[in-house]
């Protein structure tokens, strides 16, 4: 059984968006910013994210609980990062995504 930490983004606009613009550009650099942790071998990404309800769920496993949580309170430290980011705890036995710990971030 392995850790895994849900990261829960609230679905914000970014703000002064253009007209046109995607409201949510945050997504992308949350998504590149784990490939990087990856690539590093921090954190591996468990699954795609999805949007659920209102907010977005990134999954990482890899680590363990502390560095996950780490790797988790960076995610909520980006710039564009909508405020009200928290993490699940849970595990890949779990048998659906929001069913665990919850904890606040960023982690102190």
């Amino acid at each position: 059984m392995a850790d895994v930490v849900e990261i829960h983004v609230p679905l914000v606009p970014a703000e002064n968006l253009a007209p046109d613009g995607y409201p949510f550009p945050w997504i992308e650099q949350v998504e590149d910013f784990l490939v990087q942790l990856e690539d590093e071998g921090a954190v591996e990404v468990y699954d795609d994210g999805e949007q659920h309800g209102g907010v977005y769920v990134f999954f990482i496993t890899g680590a363990e609980e502390a560095g996950l949580l780490a790797a988790a309170s960076r995610v909520a430290a980006l710039d564009g990062v909508p405020p009200g980011t928290f993490a699940m705890v849970t595990d890949d036995q779990a048998s659906e995504f929001g069913m665990g710990r919850r904890v606040n971030l960023p982690v102190s």
